[in-house]
């Protein structure tokens, strides 16, 4: 879904000021373009749907519809729109449900600048986002408690490996890079995995990979 133009930002909040603070950190910061501002997740449908943003920046707990399901209606409605959990709440009973529910990453409120911008072009090319903290918290909410979910097919020796730098936490290109293969081919591994172990995308596929001992958040690897 990458283009040329700007990456477009609907930035959903119910505290202004936080709207206002997000808006001003864009505004400074080449390739990001805010195409609108919503105070609560009903809004932040509809505005999802006349705006055809690239990245919403979701809130979780707000006024009339809460993010986990405006997170689920817009990735219903506009699967091509990527949307990036920036909250101050961290409780096993919101991260979850909202990655379940469509999102591609969950950042908290204290996350610096940097940082933000960073998966807001991560989830724009596609990848995940998620903070280490909040992996290990949600390792044990994947959808299959009782033991490995059972593949359809076994992943392949190529498919583990990724599957296993996905759960390090690395993007696309350094995938391909370790891996000595192209990102298109990254991409259709991913794709693979996700298919095989009945996962609803990247970030469950990263946390599988972690919670069944085949990668280590905290492991390091140069």
């Amino acid at each position: 879904m990458a283009g040329k133009g700007p990456i477009r930002v609907l930035i959903v909040d119910d505290h202004a000021i936080v709207r206002k603070g997000v808006r001003a950190l864009m505004e400074i910061e080449p390739g990001l373009e805010v195409v609108g501002e919503a105070g609560d997740g009903r809004q932040a449908v509809a505005l999802a749907s006349e705006l055809r943003p690239d990245v919403v920046l979701m809130d979780l707990v707000m006024p009339e519809m809460d993010g986990i399901e405006a997170t689920r209606e817009i990735s219903t409605r506009l699967p091509e729109v990527r949307i990036l959990v920036l909250t101050s709440f961290a409780a096993d009973d919101k991260l979850y449900p909202d990655i379940k529910a469509g999102a591609s990453g969950y950042l908290l409120k204290d996350t610096g600048p940097d940082e933000l911008l960073q998966a807001i072009r991560q989830v724009y090319r596609g990848e995940s986002s998620l903070h280490p903290a909040i992996a290990r918290r949600v390792l044990h909410e994947l959808a299959h408690p009782q033991g490995r979910i059972p593949a359809s097919e076994p992943l392949t020796e190529r498919e583990l490996d990724v599957l296993r730098l996905l759960g390090l936490g690395l993007v696309n290109q350094q995938i391909a890079q370790r891996l000595s293969i192209s990102e298109a081919t990254v991409r259709t591994h991913i794709s693979n995995i996700v298919g095989k172990l009945q996962l609803a995308g990247r970030t469950q596929a990263a946390l599988y990979a972690v919670r069944e001992g085949l990668a280590k958040p905290d492991e390091s690897e140069t």
